[in-house]
């Protein structure tokens, strides 16, 4: 692993991507102060009883539903065993819980994801790979860059022989506005490695999960 490919891990927005605002995060009152305001935007008044502690309440679920941003994936995988006694077939996670929020609206991404890889030496304790999901889930962006986050941040640190993620996931954005089609899911698939190459053990990995 190139200490290029640790900075992309470590910082999922593009250095290229203008950002003024990067290293110069605001304060939790002037956080609450942007909260009261889009109160207002919306007609209503913040200092009525049921909405007086609402841009509070709003800042510290932010912490929880951005926590992503202060957790470290490549610190999550560093512990690795090897006394697997000559196991050499795919590890797999099903059905692991996935919320995030899309970076176009802020609104909530739900689903499912479900991750194998093919270990290489090392294995990582499975509620680890849990725990990636989680980090990349809970931060602002689509989901096809988090399936890629995920898969590629595996790959790289684990150095597995190969990662299959599949996502299904609804998005709010589409189920409750605009076109309000709430039946609708999303699907995202990330192959590297043996998963990439081999067909068989594509199709494999998709019955499994499916």
């Amino acid at each position: 692993m190139t200490p290029n490919d640790q900075n992309k891990i470590n910082d999922p927005v593009s250095s290229d991507a203008a950002s003024p605002a990067r290293g110069q995060r605001p304060t939790r009152e002037e956080a609450e102060a942007a909260v009261r305001t889009l109160i207002e935007w919306t007609g209503d008044n913040p200092d009525r009883e049921g909405l007086l502690d609402t841009p509070a309440r709003v800042i510290r679920s932010y912490d929880e539903f951005f926590a992503g941003y202060q957790e470290d994936a490549a610190e999550m995988l560093a512990r690795t065993f090897e006394e697997v006694d000559g196991y050499d077939d795919m590890v797999l996670l099903k059905n692991i819980r996935v919320e995030s929020y899309c970076e176009h609206h802020i609104v909530p991404i739900l689903g499912t994801a479900s991750i194998a890889y093919f270990p290489d030496r090392k294995v990582v304790g499975i509620s680890k790979l849990a725990r990636v999901i989680d980090i990349f889930a809970k931060r602002l962006q689509t989901q096809e860059t988090m399936t890629a986050q995920i898969a590629e941040t595996i790959q790289t640190i684990l150095e597995p022989k190969g990662v299959a993620l599949i996502v299904d996931a609804q998005h709010q954005c589409m189920t409750t506005r605009g076109v309000r089609k709430p039946s609708v899911s999303m699907v995202t698939t990330r192959f590297t490695g043996v998963f990439a190459d081999d067909a068989q053990l594509q199709t494999r990995f998709l019955t499994q999960v499916q």
